[in-house]
């Protein structure tokens, strides 16, 4: 129980010095981000038989852009905490939205045309389902996890081979970590989602995993030189040092023991 304990209060105090050492507005987008997109995943984009593309997609590549700078700054376990509470607040709106669909009044577009309609269709929109909810968040705890992983690995790989610190080997450890990691993700949303509930077929969730993951790619490739410079200035200005220098203490605490 005591090293339960321990444990515990160990975490918070990890959590509470990594948050105020993320630049706020980071975190703001990071987590809106997650909440837009989980809102928009609710109106198609792209609707082929074989192609399609929630309007999420505007959103998810700001969660993942936020994770590799995160991740390339603090490391895999602060990218995979910061996504977690992401998650939480993600949830925690899901619930609030739920109950105030259920409250009685009318939504604003109702006076416009008198529509009973109207009000059901928003309700039903801002509800949500739990299959869509539990579909979303499992896929953005893996994916995000996957992200950490590869983001770490291929970047000590690539520093290791080249001997370079710079946006090269900044690129590719984001654009392999995305790329796949985007791709864990719609590919575990279209299975729970896509394929349980509104019957797709194999072939519809991998070539729409695929084409969604290029997609968040290509948005990523063309912002990513801005993740960039905001990583060299927190470089230059030793922003989050009190949260490295909180982890190499544990580490080192941990190889003593």
């Amino acid at each position: 129980m005591s090293k339960l304990k321990a444990f515990i209060t160990k975490e918070l105090t990890d959590y509470k010095i990594l948050l105020r050492n993320i630049p706020s507005p980071t975190i703001l987008f990071f987590t809106l981000s997650v909440v837009c997109a989980n809102l928009m995943a609710n109106k198609e984009f792209i609707n082929f038989k074989y192609l399609a593309l929630d309007c999420g997609f505007v959103f998810s590549w700001i969660m993942f852009l936020c994770m590799d700078v995160i991740c390339k700054r603090w490391g895999a376990k602060a990218s995979v905490k910061i996504s977690v509470f992401a998650l939480l607040i993600n949830l925690c709106v899901c619930v609030s939205f739920f109950l105030l669909s259920k409250t009685p009044g009318n939504w604003a577009e109702f006076y416009t045309h008198q529509n009973e309609l109207i009000n059901q269709t928003l309700n039903k929109t801002f509800r949500g389902s739990w299959y869509v909810v539990l579909g979303s968040a499992s896929a953005f705890l893996v994916s995000s996890i996957i992200n950490a992983l590869l983001n770490k690995t291929v970047g000590n790989i690539a520093e290791k081979k080249l001997q370079k610190d710079n946006f090269t080997t900044f690129a590719l450890r984001s654009y392999i970590s995305t790329f796949i990691a985007q791709f864990s993700d719609n590919m575990i949303f279209a299975t729970v989602v896509s394929k349980v509930f509104f019957g797709w077929t194999w072939t519809q969730v991998l070539i729409c995993s695929v084409f969604g993951a290029t997609c968040e790619l290509l948005c990523e490739v063309l912002f990513s030189g801005i993740g960039f410079k905001i990583l060299q200035n927190w470089e230059k200005e030793n922003v989050g040092n009190e949260y490295i220098s909180f982890r190499n203490k544990c580490k080192s605490q941990k190889e003593q023991i």
